[in-house]
């Protein structure tokens, strides 16, 4: 059996970032407290196919790779900055590419960023029920950070901090009820 992983991956296509930093700092998180390997992507590193792939066969190699990483992992970390209320477009439109059955059960942790607290709903009212859509298994606690939450793109805030720690645990609690029931399905 292959070593469990953590993937993040996030709506940014540009660095340095913060969405990309804080959204690597979790998958670190959740790595390190559950002994999982641990990768994080963004749209940077999706390259050019996206923009004007209608299916997944459309991508090239290189980003049919990351979708393939982001459908496998055993814990999904999505984040995404903020954008005029909503994720980004290139964000969705990578998610779009995905078969609807490929996310079904997996426990994904939901993060976005944003200028102020104005967005701070983006995670339950945008994020949310796009995972729902995959059946996807969102962990209860999502995490909003804003600008003054960062200072040199590191996250400084003593709130979020604990936010993400409970997010963390709910990741590991999930892992562990799914290797459960594998256990189970396996005997």
């Amino acid at each position: 059996m292959p070593n469990p992983t953590v993937v993040g991956f996030s709506g940014n296509f540009t660095r340095p970032s913060k969405t990309r930093g804080f959204v690597e700092q979790v998958v670190r998180d959740i790595a390190a407290r559950n002994n999982l390997s641990a990768s994080t992507f963004d749209i940077e590193d999706v390259g050019t196919s996206l923009g004007s792939a209608k299916w997944a066969r459309d991508l090239d190699q290189q980003a049919r790779d990351i979708l393939d990483r982001v459908v496998n992992a055993d814990v999904l970390v999505v984040g995404s900055p903020t954008y005029k209320g909503s994720y980004t477009g290139l964000f969705k439109h990578f998610f779009d590419l995905l078969d609807p059955a490929s996310l079904r059960g997996k426990p994904v942790l939901l993060l976005a960023t944003g200028g102020g607290e104005r967005h701070a709903l983006i995670v339950e009212h945008q994020l949310r029920p796009l995972f729902g859509f995959f059946e996807a298994l969102a962990l209860p606690t999502a995490v909003y950070a804003t600008d003054k939450d960062f200072a040199d793109g590191v996250l400084v805030s003593e709130a979020i901090r604990k936010r993400v720690a409970q997010a963390v645990d709910e990741a590991g609690y999930a892992l562990s009820r799914r290797a459960a029931g594998q256990r189970i399905a396996a005997e």
